[in-house]
């Protein structure tokens, strides 16, 4: 696997803990040494885990040393980027991408969590209270 400053290997013996123990969401990518686009997307992970390194951390797992692993979630192409917060997979992208589409598909995702697991459209079931 191609290295980068920020994104940290994960193997089987690690996921748990750096993955699904999290307190930050965590941006997995599914990679491959002969995957081309896996190769391309690397500098762009770095260059984001090293900008959002307080929002998001950013992982590898190699599918071809970890295969239980990418069969447990799916993982049927290279590169497939999948994001976990809270031990749970929220969003899965495949395919490499620019930096600037890779961040608009992640915002949501980078977006502060309410800690009262509040959204907007909770909210405005509660009616208005008047003294």
């Amino acid at each position: 696997m191609i290295r980068t400053e920020g994104v940290t290997d994960v193997t089987e013996e690690t996921f748990a803990a750096e993955v699904l123990e999290s307190a930050l969401p965590v941006l997995v990518q599914f990679t491959a040494d002969w995957c081309g686009p896996c190769r391309q997307l690397v500098p762009v992970l770095g260059e984001i885990a090293r900008e959002e390194a307080d929002r998001i951390r950013i992982v590898q797992l190699d599918v071809d040393r970890e295969t239980a692993i990418s069969v447990r979630y799916g993982v049927l192409a290279t590169p497939t980027l999948m994001v976990f917060r809270a031990g749970e997979p929220v969003r899965s992208i495949v395919g490499a991408r620019p930096k600037r589409r890779l961040l608009q598909e992640l915002e949501d995702v980078l977006a502060p969590v309410d800690p009262t697991g509040l959204d907007r459209t909770d909210l405005d079931a509660f009616p208005e209270v008047r003294i």
